[in-house]
């Protein structure tokens, strides 16, 4: 549009000042030089403003740039569904992952990725994202709005799920709020179950690295190599790299510290409930006995004897397989020692100290699964936990009535939910611990969850602090919990953990050194020297010496010896 003077020199509107004729000749009067003049600086300052708010928003990365949104409060960035690489469908299924491909202008990274396909989602697992794909391999990263480049500490996120469900969309994993804290939380999704671990003898010979199965290991240690390679640009310090995770996810926080593939692009780590030592959840069983036994569920359950005939598979048909309601069930897939990423089992390598030297904080919640033993039928006796132990123990039942003690049904009862805690999760997190601070030359911390739930939709206030509890606690997300009443005590430890663990993110001391600003106790070091202190978060935190250490000797002295080899 084109005015006339008169328009030009009345109270005009910053678009039409564009279109004023310019002026020209001398002797021309413009009555209101300086309003215009006004005008057109608050214009240019507004769209500097704007393209300032938008490069903000713009970041490139190795592949391309990518475009992501401001959080409703406006405090932090997020950018979700970034490819970390290609996506593992057709030949390159059942392959390590391969690299992303470039892409020309603007990514959109304003929705979560695909989940992976799985098997065994729990039913308080929410997905927020498209569905189910092989074409999952997507990270996620939030960050403060005025992070400058390189500044700030980095916390990788890694979900659980027993290595077969899970996904980053779940709101109880929102990163934005961890975000808050002066950190950039980073999510992403990996293969699971058949898709994630299947082993199979031709994949072995037609691996570079003779190995087969840990494919989503290897994709969580691509995604932190993305991470190290491109989180400078989104505010973090590539060089301050923090994996945490919880249940499957800590035990990859145990076995990414182990790879020689990842073990040097971290800087700290936290487990939260589990580690690849001994479980009875969760084994890695080496790559040879796998081989035979996954190649024989494909023949039988798959009628597929070639990895070609395999490959053509629908995936939809693999999980349906998986999955299904058979006697004997199907086998459970998950990480295999493959002597690539794991050259050897995780115990073993931390026993030769060739793990990553770094700081950890480790622990578990006080009842992970004591649900099973209140819950069971017939109940538990003083009776029938002894007949128990000494079926399970034999000789060492004794021993074993020391440390679980059952002088009544009562005591029986409480004893009874804490072994199948400790042989759930528990102990495997205590041989972590123990094997890092033996050979892992650095400050290791250990924590029990002790505070008991408030109950929800699928977990009663009854069955305490449950496995799984601490997520929304360490993410700030309790009211992403169905039907829950949060209280006090409960806003208050999430804040007091989300300070722990960003403290040590920062520093690698949970006390924060000084750089802490918040009055939290004083969190000692897990070690001989310190009387094994166990930092205790409930309602009032509390560091005391560990009180069951010779539960845990005992049974290491048991489930701890190396196992004959097969014959």
């Amino acid at each position: 549009m084109r005015v006339g003077w008169a328009a030009c020199t009345a109270k005009i509107s910053c678009d039409e000042a564009f279109a004023c004729p310019k002026l020209a000749g001398p002797g021309i009067v413009f009555r209101d030089m300086t309003r215009t003049t006004g005008l057109l600086l608050a214009l240019t300052l507004s769209t500097t403003a704007f393209s300032h708010a938008s490069n903000q928003l713009q970041i490139k990365t190795d592949k391309g740039k990518v475009e992501g949104s401001l959080t409703t409060d406006g405090k932090v960035r997020a950018f979700k569904g970034i490819p970390y690489a290609a996506p593992p469908v057709g030949n390159l299924r059942w392959q390590a992952p391969q690299p992303a491909a470039k892409w020309k202008g603007v990514k959109e990274a304003k929705e979560f990725g695909n989940h992976c396909f799985q098997t065994n989602v729990y039913p308080d697992m929410t997905f927020h994202d498209p569905g189910e794909s092989e074409d999952c391999l997507t990270l996620n990263v939030w960050t403060p709005a005025g992070a400058k480049a390189g500044s700030l500490p980095v916390m990788v996120w890694i979900f659980g799920g027993g290595f077969a469900s899970g996904g980053t969309s779940e709101a109880r994993q929102d990163g934005q709020y961890l975000a808050h804290r002066n950190v950039v939380v980073v999510s992403m999704n990996y293969r699971l179950g058949i898709i994630g671990f299947f082993t199979h003898p031709e994949l072995t010979a037609e691996s570079p690295h003779h190995a087969s199965g840990n494919y989503g290991l290897l994709d969580q240690a691509a995604a932190i190599k993305w991470v190290k390679d491109n989180i400078k640009g989104f505010g973090g310090d590539p060089k301050n790299i923090t994996i945490f995770g919880e249940s499957a996810g800590s035990f990859s926080v145990s076995a990414q510290m182990a790879s020689p593939l990842s073990k040097d692009l971290i800087e700290k780590a936290i487990g939260e409930s589990g580690a690849a030592f001994y479980s009875s959840g969760l084994s890695f069983e080496p790559r040879e006995e796998r081989e035979q036994r996954d190649a024989k569920f494909a023949e039988t359950a798959l009628h597929a004897t070639t990895l070609v005939e395999l490959r053509k598979i629908p995936a939809e048909d693999l999980i349906k397989a998986a999955s299904a309601k058979t006697t004997p069930p199907p086998p459970r897939f998950g990480p295999d020692i493959d002597g690539w990423f794991l050259p050897d089992s995780v115990p073993d390598i931390y026993a030769a100290g060739k793990q990553a030297h770094i700081p950890l904080i480790a622990g578990w919640n006080k009842d992970e699964v004591r649900a099973e033993v209140l819950s069971a039928n017939p109940r538990v006796t003083a009776e029938t936990f002894k007949a128990q132990a000494k079926g399970e123990f034999g000789d060492n039942a004794g021993k074993f009535l020391a440390v679980y003690p059952a002088t009544s049904d009562e005591e029986a009862l409480a004893s009874a939910g804490d072994f199948v805690s400790d042989r759930f999760i528990a102990f495997s997190t205590w041989r972590w611990l123990e094997a890092q601070v033996k050979t892992g030359e650095a400050p290791v911390y250990r924590y029990r969850f002790d505070l008991g739930s408030p109950g929800d939709k699928f977990h009663p206030a009854a069955i305490g602090a449950f496995h799984s509890d601490d997520i929304e606690y360490v993410f700030g997300t309790l009211d992403s919990r169905q039907e829950i009443t949060v209280r006090p005590e409960d806003r208050k430890l999430s804040d007091e953990i989300q300070t722990y663990w960003t403290n040590f993110a920062r520093t690698g001391d949970p006390s924060g050194g000084t750089s802490s600003t918040v009055d939290l106790p004083k969190w000692p070091a897990y070690n001989s020297a310190t009387g094994w202190m166990v930092m205790h978060l409930d309602t009032t935190l509390e560091a005391k010496p560990d009180t069951q250490r010779d539960r845990y000797l005992f049974l290491d002295s048991v489930w701890g010896k190396p196992k004959a080899p097969a014959q």
